[in-house]
């Protein structure tokens, strides 16, 4: 799965994607899921980053992750590519 290169994302959660104009936002725990995903870190070492800076169970993040990836693909931010 692969973010799209033009999307654009803040530190604070903020996400712009230019080719349509929507913008959203996220809490910092997604926003930094979406620059790992645009930096083309797998699930596993998303799962190890973010369980290394927030003390999270990892059956909960997989949870988590899967519903978060299943919103960016409702908005059309992410591909399967």
């Amino acid at each position: 799965m692969k973010i799209k290169s033009n999307l654009a994302v803040s530190d604070s959660g903020f996400i712009f994607n230019p080719s349509n104009g929507d913008s959203f936002s996220t809490n910092t725990v997604g926003a930094d899921i979406i620059l790992l995903l645009k930096s083309g870190r797998s699930f596993e070492e998303i799962k190890k980053e973010i369980g290394n800076k927030y003390e999270v169970d990892d059956i909960l993040f997989e949870k988590d992750f899967h519903d978060f990836v299943s919103q960016l693909q409702d908005y059309y931010l992410v591909s399967n590519d």
